[in-house]
């Protein structure tokens, strides 16, 4: 048993140590208890990090061999494991045991359910016709029985769908000459007159109509290079260089200058316009430049597409742009249009296909969530589906009938997850992400005219990428910019026709060649604005 001191100072020593030793205990204490909660801030930093990598992963690996559709891949994987399963059951031997006695093997008769007649062929009475008549020589007509010549008593009729290469041309313009012969007889200036021929495309060019507009279709419109364009003239025996038909395509977008000029201001004049960017690499000194390339949709009363060029991704492209405009934009979540629809009357509407992409993104992190985060945002399709032929007030009356209450319970939804997970979650940007833009994807329940979503310019912009993807090299500043006019051509035949080339050379035949020349950058991206545009509205 421990036995105190009997003196007041011993006493007084040994409980200043009782305290120092219970400090130190306490401090020690507190300090573990530190450790322990950044160990626990740390552990929980790095399961989130965990998630993350794991997320993208998952992304690279979808983006490198799986479907380029957003959607959910839970039942996929349960379908893809079930197929794995099938063919492994179909691998193992059957055992003996396994077969019932006197079991026979049942036919399953499959039948197939064939059209009669040949299938339908799209526009096929709208080919020319070129008829082939078979006779009988006057040999064959003889008769084999009495030798008498046989008459016609009728023809069988079939039919065969031919395709005609393309070839060229020499087409050789030969302007006459008319003198007064009197006025040179008499010794005075005779009056001396010559034939006027169709104005061509390029001033002094070699390059008919014909040629130009298939050169700019098949660059623009059916996305071939041009040094493939060199292979194929070459194979139809006239050797075209890459360098002249680029050059070619550059004073095709000088022609098409007002066109889309005028089709820009038709797009500005459009209740609603989408827009969406890509980059576009460029050559520069040291390495690669990522440019931006920005498209411009108009609504149904404007079907137009503009493409503009940038040299970045900075507000200033889509703010020149729209200086004029002030009703509907509808982008994505980029914050650089925050300063385009700064101190104006344009209102800016957001994009549900981007919000469910970020939930789809992070499926892996938090399942549950993302399933009934998509399954609600399937619900408000469903009732676009459903208004998709309704004019804008019964589109209107519809999203706020059914729409509005589907949204309110998707917000307290996402209050609920946010409060659930951690800040750096995965699932939590996806949810923050929803949430900072809840103002702009409620505008579609505002405006009946506004969609849902800003897939009609992505669209557009998968021709650009499409270019992009197939071309040899890295373009050069100038030949980036000039595609922005490049889209015309489709652009003028959404209103009518779908047959680029024959609108092509009925412009080529009536422009108007007086205008000064740009820049090339300028002038190949009008020629793919004018490309771009005509299956909207055709």
């Amino acid at each position: 048993m421990f036995e105190l001191p009997k003196d007041s100072e011993s006493l007084r020593a040994l409980v200043h140590a009782l305290l120092l030793e219970r400090e130190e205990q306490k401090r020690h204490a507190d300090e573990q208890q530190r450790r322990a909660e950044e160990q626990r801030k740390q552990t929980e930093q790095l399961q989130v990090e965990l998630v993350r990598v794991k997320l993208e992963l998952e992304r690279y690996k979808k983006w490198y061999y799986g479907q380029r559709a957003d959607r959910l891949r839970t039942p996929g994987e349960l379908a893809q494991l079930l197929l794995h399963f099938a063919e492994e059951l179909d691998r193992k031997p059957i055992h003996a045991d396994d077969v019932p006695p006197h079991a026979e093997p049942i036919e399953e008769l499959r039948r197939v359910k064939r059209r009669k007649g040949r299938r339908h062929l799209a526009r096929f009475e709208n080919l020319p016709v070129t008829t082939h008549v078979y006779e009988l020589s006057k040999a064959e007509r003889a008769c084999p029985c009495c030798g008498l010549e046989r008459r016609e008593i009728g023809a069988d009729e079939s039919w065969q769908v031919e395709y005609l290469p393309g070839h060229f041309e020499r087409i050789h313009h030969v302007r006459k000459k008319y003198a007064c012969a009197g006025c040179e007889s008499s010794g005075e200036n005779p009056s001396i007159q010559a034939a006027k021929k169709p104005e061509t495309a390029i001033d002094k060019g070699l390059a008919g109509p014909g040629l130009l507009a298939y050169i700019v279709t098949s660059k623009y419109s059916d996305y071939l290079p041009l040094y493939r364009l060199e292979d194929i003239f070459e194979r139809q025996g006239f050797e075209i260089s890459r360098a002249t038909q680029s050059v070619w395509c550059g004073d095709v977008a000088d022609l098409v200058e007002p066109l889309y000029a005028l089709m820009a201001e038709r797009v500005r004049a459009s209740h609603v316009v989408a827009t969406d960017d890509t980059i576009l690499p460029m050559l520069s000194k040291g390495k690669t430049a990522n440019a931006r390339m920005w498209v411009y949709v108009g609504d149904a009363s404007q079907p137009y597409n503009i493409f503009d060029f940038t040299l970045d991704r900075g507000r200033d492209g889509p703010k020149r742009f729209l200086k004029d405009y002030n009703q509907v934009l509808v982008a994505d979540a980029y914050g650089g249009y925050n300063g385009v629809v700064t101190g104006n009357q344009i209102t800016r509407a957001g994009c549900w296909a981007h919000m469910k992409r970020k939930f789809i993104d992070a499926e892996k992190a938090a399942p549950e969530i993302a399933r009934e985060a998509v399954e609600r945002v399937r619900a408000l399709y469903a009732v676009e589906r459903h208004a998709k032929d309704a004019t804008a007030e019964e589109r209107l009356r519809m999203r706020q009938q059914q729409s509005a209450p589907l949204l309110a319970e998707l917000r307290e939804r996402l209050l609920v997850w946010k409060e659930q997970l951690l800040p750096k979650h995965p699932m939590a940007e996806a949810i923050n992400y929803a949430l900072g833009q809840w103002s702009e994807l409620n505008v579609f329940c505002s405006d009946g005219a506004v969609p849902i979503d800003n897939n009609v310019s992505e669209r557009e912009m998968k021709r650009v990428v499409l270019n992009r993807n197939y071309v040899q090299f890295r373009i050069m500043r100038s030949a980036a910019a000039s595609r922005e006019r490049s889209g015309l051509f489709k652009g003028q035949s959404r209103i009518g026709s779908t047959d680029e080339l024959s609108i092509i050379v009925v412009i080529f035949w009536g422009g108007n060649l007086s205008h000064r020349r740009s820049s090339w950058t300028k002038r190949s991206l009008r020629i793919h604005s004018c490309l771009a545009g005509s299956e909207r509205a055709s």
